[in-house]
Formats: structure tokens, C-alpha cells, sequence
């Protein structure tokens, strides 16, 4: 399987690399994002302050990126960029 690439200011967090390997289609949708999709999904997922937050963060990327979409819905951005 490729090498999944990070964001433009976060790194890939093990547990949705994890995730995100279960698959080679969702490895290629993931590698196919920009680098700054990559980087609000991942803010997105880190940001979570609860491990049952981040879980559903992490299940909801999946979801998200299997019906096309580039960026996370509802999130107002990576304030780290």
C-alpha cells in the first residue's frame, strides 16, 4: 500500500493512518486530497478533546472522504496554517 502523506502543518496521527489503511480505495482518496484537505481533516480529528470525540471523528473522515468530499464539513478551519 502507498505511503500516506500528511498535511501542511500536522502529521498523520497513527490511530486514523490506522483507518485510513483499511482500504487501498480510502488510502488513494486520502492521497488524492490537497495538502491542506489532509491538514483540516487531520486538525479536525486532534482537535477532539474526548477519545469517544475523536473516534467519531475519525469514523465520520471515513465517511466523508467515501462520498467525495475534500474538506471536513461543519469546521471552521485549522487555526494552524
Amino acid at each position: 500500500m502507498a505511503r500516506l502523506l500528511g498535511g501542511a502543518a500536522h502529521t498523520l496521527p497513527h490511530d486514523l493512518s490506522q483507518s485510513l489503511r483499511k482500504s487501498e480505495q480510502l488510502a488513494n482518496l486520502w492521497n488524492g486530497l490537497t495538502e491542506l484537505g489532509r491538514n483540516e481533516f487531520i486538525c479536525w480529528v486532534t482537535s477532539a478533546k474526548k477519545p469517544e470525540t475523536r473516534a467519531r471523528r475519525i469514523k465520520r473522515t471515513i465517511e466523508e472522504l467515501t462520498e467525495g468530499k475534500r474538506r471536513p464539513c461543519c469546521w471552521p478551519g485549522c487555526p494552524h496554517r
